[in-house]
């Protein structure tokens, strides 16, 4: 899922507090709706991911253990013993498992560096939680949650044309 370009160019204004407390949000949606995602990681549960969208006006850094994302501006690579780059949309996307991270990866669309067992770990965690970041981001909005999902989901479809990559 990602949206539209206008939008994405907008986040470059967005104060760093306001984006890294949406972020927290988001994550601790996520978390709600699926309380054992970091069950799996074992001993990496106390490493720390980062992801570094090419494309996007913030980088973060979540620390499983924690239950914690750091947000930080691009350009500023959290500190973190595995760390993931590429498109938005393909992160995303890799996190609900609905495209396949290793075709990615070979492909260069996406690059990874680190530990990469606890890369290993966090991509097999995401995989047994089939997560669905539409839906979890379109819960809030209450009643109006079926039309949000449905606009969610289109711009997700959309950002993974956009990349060149098939849904799975």
């Amino acid at each position: 899922m990602l949206a539209p370009p206008s939008l994405m160019a907008t986040a470059r204004i967005v104060p760093l507090p306001i984006a890294a407390r949406i972020a927290d949000l988001l994550l601790q949606q996520v978390l709600r709706n699926h309380p054992k995602l970091f069950d799996r990681l074992g001993e990496y549960g106390n490493a720390r991911f980062a992801f570094v969208p090419t494309d996007f006006a913030f980088s973060f850094c979540i620390r499983p253990l924690d239950r914690s994302v750091r947000t930080v501006r691009k350009g500023n690579v959290p500190q973190a013993e595995a760390t993931i780059t590429g498109p938005l949309a393909l992160m995303l996307a890799l996190a609900e498992g609905r495209v396949d991270g290793d075709a990615l990866f070979f492909a260069r669309k996406l690059l990874v560096s680190g530990d990469m067992e606890a890369v290993l770990a966090l991509r097999n965690a995401l995989d047994d939680n089939e997560i669905d970041l539409v839906r979890s981001l379109s819960k809030p909005a209450g009643p109006m949650s079926h039309s949000a999902r449905k606009i969610l989901d289109a711009i997700r479809r959309g950002a993974l044309e956009v990349q060149g990559v098939q849904w799975n």
